[in-house]
């Protein structure tokens, strides 16, 4: 063969060479010929422990389940283990050959033969948890490879809806990361190491604040603030003020303290919450705003006021109808990027459980709302505060008092046992009642009512409703003041409180009182 005869032979046959390698590449990368990810051995090995030791399956109870394992004879095993479990029966080689006979599995699985080899893998159960450990890890990677099998095949289908596919696939991840990682208890030493450590924090704070401020000094003596991982329901009659209190809420936290919040809309555009908390911060009437008829003066006290709401780290999302999966993927994205302090949603009755946005028994979907919020508020370790409607019984409720209860929340049952606390806004002078049962005014007047506290105790608060600003401020603060600001150094503490006075303080009584036929308040 002459040389270039051997040169045209060699380039052929490396082209060939690469072409093969290429194909074979592909083949790999796309995970054809491969096996799914599985530990037989270690299968069989916790199967015959399991029947080793009577005490084995308790400590893997929270970490296998059928599914888990690979082989459909396995599964069939364990099954027919954990229903003697169930029974507190024994569980040994008899019991479960005797239990797989009844279910008719025991041919299927390889007979009595079968179970007794895997009795013989295994010398003991010492180290059953970490293999059950494995052998979990290993199902997370068939789950995660089957679910990115489904994405990529219905990413290529022209027909399919992307939000419904985005919202399907975060929902398959959020399951497999709910029902497979769990946390391990925790020692009684750790725990009160990391209790000690949050007292040291927290000893030295004058407010007593140990959470999200609410901005309301009466309340937050209280409360101590929105704690983390709290569920926190606010329920009102319509019209009471519920949007106008928990946006106060949300601007004195973003504003003041300088905390995250993100407020979730259902009901309201984010510019029409916008504009009330424009009137609220510049004290320009919520109509004149809403219509743009403003003076000159005006427009210049606006401008020269909304810079700190501006800068105020406020998110607000309107989606309508919003389900409960697209609020979790929403919040973990904005606590990882912003560091949420605080969620709020406006409010519980027009979210949906399902992203197809049917259900069934709406009682029961509500239910799984409010279990969906404390988790969330437990996973991201920052107060959920929902807002809910109260039902009719309140308007419908023979006598005078119409301050609403428990018993008054629509859907009540799953809501009230789900929350930490639960509170309930009253305005007196919407039901046509200017005094109260000691003969003092209750015309602008908001009681918050803390029917319910997890971790504290409960009362009634009262607050000022500023109705031109759509606002609640403390019950002592001037809001008719220019600058906005709390011109008392003891605002929100009741006058028959009793409390120790700042020896830098004097206080007089005003002369207005002599020419004033009231009595001072």
């Amino acid at each position: 063969m002459s040389l270039e005869k051997d040169q045209e032979y060699n380039k052929s046959n490396k082209n060939t060479f690469s072409a093969e390698r290429r194909n074979k590449l592909s083949t790999m990368s796309s995970g054809l010929g491969k096996l799914p990810p599985q530990a037989l051995d270690l299968e069989e090995a916790v199967l015959g422990a399991l029947m080793l030791e009577k005490d084995a399956l308790s400590a893997v109870i929270d970490i296998l389940k059928p599914d888990v394992f690979y082989k459909d004879s396995h599964q069939k095993i364990f099954e027919a283990i954990q229903f003697l479990f169930q029974k507190s029966s024994p569980i040994d080689i008899l019991t479960v050959t005797a239990q797989l006979r009844q279910q008719g599995d025991l041919e299927m699985i390889g007979g009595a033969y079968y179970i007794t080899e895997l009795t013989n893998r295994v010398a003991s159960a010492a180290n059953i948890e970490y293999h059950a450990r494995i052998i979990s890890q290993k199902f997370i990677q068939r789950e995660l490879i089957r679910i990115s099998t489904e994405i990529i095949s219905n990413a290529y289908e022209d027909t399919t809806d992307i939000f419904d596919l985005l919202d399907h696939a975060e929902k398959n991840l959020f399951d497999i990361a709910q029902n497979n990682l769990r946390r391990d208890s925790r020692k009684m030493d750790e725990i009160i190491r990391e209790s000690l450590e949050n007292l040291e924090k927290i000893k030295d704070k004058v407010d007593g604040l140990t959470g999200v401020a609410s901005g309301f000094t009466a309340l937050d003596r209280i409360t101590s603030g929105w704690q983390p991982s709290d569920l926190v329901i606010i329920a009102a009659r319509p019209a009471m003020g519920k949007t106008a209190f928990v946006l106060s809420c949300a601007r004195n936290a973003a504003v003041q303290f300088n905390k995250p919040v993100v407020f979730f809309s259902l009901e309201m555009s984010s510019v029409q919450l916008v504009n009330r908390l424009i009137s609220g911060e510049t004290e320009i009437e919520q109509e004149k705003i809403r219509k743009g008829h403003l003076a000159e003066w005006e427009w210049q006290q606006l401008h020269s006021k909304i810079g700190k709401l501006t800068e105020a780290p406020l998110f607000i999302d309107d989606t309508p109808a919003l389900n409960i999966f697209e609020f979790r993927a929403k919040c973990r994205r904005l606590k990882a990027q912003y560091d949420i302090q605080m969620i709020i949603i406006d409010y519980l009755q027009l979210m949906h459980g399902k992203s197809d946005g049917k259900s069934g028994n709406r009682e029961q979907e509500i239910g799984s709302i409010s279990r969906a919020l404390k988790s969330v508020a437990k996973e991201l370790n920052v107060p959920v505060i929902a807002l809910s409607q109260l039902s009719r019984a309140v308007e419908n409720r023979p006598g005078g008092s119409k301050k609403p209860m428990l018993s008054d929340l629509r859907e009540s049952g799953s809501i009230e046992q789900d929350a930490d606390m639960v509170l309930f806004l009253y305005r007196p002078e919407y039901y046509g009642l200017t005094e109260d049962e000691n003969g003092r005014s209750t015309i602008g007047i908001g009681e918050v009512i803390i029917a319910k506290h997890r971790n504290g105790e409960t009362g009634t608060v009262p607050l000022r409703f500023v109705g031109k600003f759509v606002k609640f401020v403390d019950l002592e603060e001037d809001f008719s003041s220019p600058s906005g600001n709390n011109p008392n150094p003891f605002a929100g503490i009741s006058p028959s409180q009793d409390f120790e006075k700042p020896s830098n303080f004097i206080i007089r009584p005003s002369r207005m009182d002599d020419i004033d036929d009231e009595p001072p308040f």
